[in-house]
């Protein structure tokens, strides 16, 4: 049986806020050089944190490297920035907002 939406009277499934959101957001992906020449990848431009902390597991995991998720930030370690965009594209995000 079908769940329904107590606020809307819709199913739940017809309801799913969570594409729009990634819609409208401007997501910016930078590379930046830290201590000892070190190249980090920095994912930054969520609305929520839970999304970042999401997605940087799934990027960590799928770029095989390390990383961490801090103030709606995702810092990958390496030069990450065209297979990250990648990355966001498959999970939903529209390629015009993006600015790597």
């Amino acid at each position: 049986m079908v769940e329904i939406d107590k606020v809307t009277g819709l199913p739940k499934d017809l309801l799913d806020f969570g594409n729009i959101s990634k819609e409208s957001q401007k997501i910016r992906i930078r590379e930046m050089s830290k201590r000892f020449g070190k190249v980090v990848t920095i994912v930054s431009g969520f609305e929520e944190e839970k999304e970042a902390k999401e997605l940087g597991k799934e990027m960590k995991r799928k770029l095989a490297c390390g990383g961490t998720v801090k103030a709606k930030e995702i810092v990958l370690q390496g030069k990450h920035s065209q297979k990250a965009k990648d990355i966001l594209l498959h999970n939903g995000y529209k390629e015009e907002l993006i600015d790597a």
